[in-house]
């Protein structure tokens, strides 16, 4: 295959996949999600008071496993779970170079300072070999406390992201936080649905969150949760995200600096419509996946994205990966792609060449700089996979 061929075999070979011209992740609404949202608006509960959030929260924790905070969005999420772990202004929390700002942000919000890591291509996730080598080169014990040597800051916890749905090696990253006291935080922002050796992703570690964005695999327009196994971090994530108002009646009686991040009834219930369907979603998102999969079988200089043994993922966006001898040819498959009415993306810019990132605690990221030169998303929306399109 020469370089030249190649977007037009990518364009092709969606071509012979999709029905037609089609964004990258649309939300679909096929359940209750009108009966829902109109008895929110017939009853006047559409505030963060409501049956529907409970009902939500509930339907979260029998999913996951664990306890479920429903928040206004995953960052906000995330935010209040390294609060609870722990996290204070002037400590650093490792995330992975290559994922949403989000997850930066978080850390920032807490007034930490975002720590990055290199992922591996196995799942695009952490790396827990490097992250043991890097931590070990410039970590040192002070007053029980994982120090970086490098800025004198405590090392406090590690957030790991569930890229596109793909779990990480979760098993091997708790090894390397329980060597070194950190907290571990799962992203599962983009893996609802998922699993890591039959435990669903978010619910693995003490602490995890989700996200209920548009382009997520359930929506509730915006939202997000934390997830907690230890009822007292669960609690303490809930006081915090209502103002930590103390109950009463009619007395407004708050004893902490806390946040307003409760989710509106009205996107609760949105989200309870959507979580009811969402084994169907998963279905036929694998469906889809399997179909790529089987399009791109076939063709030099780019392979499909797939889930690990060890993992069960829910596929929220299909990706390919060119080979490194095709790296410079991924803007002329971007280009090529969208240009025929199929919308696809790039993988986010590594943080660490954001420019309020630039000067951030950093290891060697040579993967995380490698894969974002040649990762390309592909539509994903569950509607695209027939109904005699097989699982993965």
């Amino acid at each position: 295959m020469t370089a030249i061929d190649l977007p037009g075999k990518v364009v092709a070979a969606l071509a012979s996949v999709l029905p037609g011209k089609c964004g990258l992740h649309e939300p679909e609404f096929a359940g209750h999600e009108w009966d829902y949202v109109k008895d929110c608006l017939d009853t006047g509960w559409v505030s963060s008071v409501g049956a529907y959030v409970d009902r939500f929260e509930a339907m979260l924790a029998e999913r996951v496993g664990v306890h479920a905070i429903a928040t206004v969005n995953g960052t906000a999420a995330l935010q209040v779970a390294l609060t609870v772990a722990g996290v204070k202004a002037g400590d650093e929390v490792v995330v992975p170079a290559l994922t949403f700002v989000g997850t930066a942000n978080a850390v920032s919000h807490c007034g930490a300072f975002p720590h990055f890591a290199d992922v591996e291509a196995l799942t695009l996730g952490l790396d827990p070999v490097a992250l043991d080598r890097w931590l070990a080169d410039i970590g040192r014990r002070q007053g029980g406390e994982l120090v970086n040597r490098l800025t004198g800051r405590p090392i406090r916890a590690v957030v790991c992201v569930h890229v596109f749905g793909h779990p990480v090696q979760l098993d091997q990253l708790a090894e390397v936080c329980a060597r070194y006291g950190l907290v571990l935080i799962e992203d599962a922002a983009e893996s609802l649905g998922s699993y890591y050796k039959g435990r669903h992703t978010g619910g693995c570690a003490r602490l995890g969150v989700l996200s209920f964005n548009g382009n997520k695999i359930i929506t509730t327009g915006g939202g997000g949760a934390i997830l907690s196994s230890d009822p007292e971090l669960a609690a303490a994530a809930k006081r915090l995200t209502t103002t930590a108002k103390r109950p009463h009646r009619w007395e407004f009686f708050h004893d902490e600096v806390a946040f307003n991040y409760r989710l509106p009834n009205l996107n609760a219930a949105l989200g309870c419509a959507q979580l009811e369907q969402l084994d169907g979603f998963v279905e036929r998102k694998r469906a889809l996946a399997a179909q790529y999969r089987q399009a791109f079988a076939g063709m030099a200089g780019v392979s499909f994205f797939t889930e690990r043994d060890f993992a069960k993922s829910n596929y929220w966006l299909c990706a390919i990966v060119l080979d490194n001898a095709n790296r410079d040819l991924r803007d002329g498959v971007l280009e090529a792609t969208n240009d025929s009415g199929f919308m696809t993306r790039p993988v986010w810019m590594p943080l660490h060449t954001l420019p309020m990132y630039q000067s951030m605690p950093r290891a060697d990221l040579s993967c995380a700089e490698d894969m974002a030169d040649r990762i390309v998303n592909l539509p994903s929306s569950p509607r695209l996979a027939s109904a005699d399109r097989g699982e993965v």
